[in-house]
């Protein structure tokens, strides 16, 4: 029993080590990674997507009001809407990567990790033609791995997260806390697909209410959005 134990306990400091408490170094640290925009605009980041309904009604919405955003895309969604994220680049958004399936990097070796990314640049570059440049981690999770083996891309975190993938928080809270931290050299993070795991599946269609409502004030107080590829080039 106590042989046991001990092998337990070190397996769970072993997963600490390999997962949790890199991520925590490097996101306190800023090692590697950033987490705001020199300038004034504001970075507005969308994750998860694309999503066959919800994510045209965004860029829909993005149209509308002239604002141009960042999607960090699933590579596995990439290849079932190519026709979507084309149009991401063909409107001006930038697009970056967010694994080939939303895995968290707590549970991938670096030969894991490489797959995930090298597929998920495949699926981007094959529908849009461009190369990617940017790369978020599924739920800010790296590992001892991440940052050597993601070397080529930016590492892209966040300065504001809202919880809008669960309906309670999309609906209710989600516009008073975007205009509260609307403040210049920001990065937003709100998700236009519903599906991912922990997420609930109407959260979007209440979160693209309360960003047009929020992009409705923006525009009247003369607040500027950019993508992250035309300020961190």
């Amino acid at each position: 029993m106590k042989l046991l134990l001990i092998i337990i306990l070190c397996l769970v400091i072993l997963f600490l080590c390999y997962g949790p408490l890199p991520t925590v170094f490097i996101r306190l640290s800023k090692l590697g990674i950033y987490k705001t925009i020199p300038g004034k605009q504001i970075a507005l980041t969308f994750d998860d997507g694309p999503h066959g309904v919800y994510t045209p009604q965004l860029l829909d919405l993005l149209k509308k009001y002239h604002v141009k955003a960042t999607f960090f895309v699933v590579g596995d969604h990439v290849r079932r809407n190519p026709q979507i994220v084309k149009r991401m680049a063909d409107e001006g958004h930038t697009i970056g990567i967010h694994h080939n399936q939303h895995v968290s990097n707590w549970l991938t070796g670096p030969l894991e990790l490489k797959k995930q990314l090298t597929l998920a640049n495949q699926a981007i570059e094959e529908a849009t033609g461009e190369p990617v440049q940017f790369y978020r981690p599924p739920w800010g999770h790296f590992n001892l791995f991440t940052l050597f083996v993601g070397k080529t891309y930016k590492k892209i975190m966040w300065s504001h997260i809202f919880g809008d993938w669960k309906v309670e928080k999309a609906r209710n809270g989600l516009l008073e806390e975007l205009k509260q931290y609307a403040s210049p050299g920001s990065i937003f993070v709100l998700h236009d697909n519903g599906d991912t795991q922990g997420a609930e599946k109407e959260a979007p269609s209440y979160m693209l209410r309360n960003l047009e409502l929020f992009l409705e004030d923006c525009h009247e107080k003369n607040i500027e959005f950019i993508t992250l590829k035309d300020v961190l080039e």
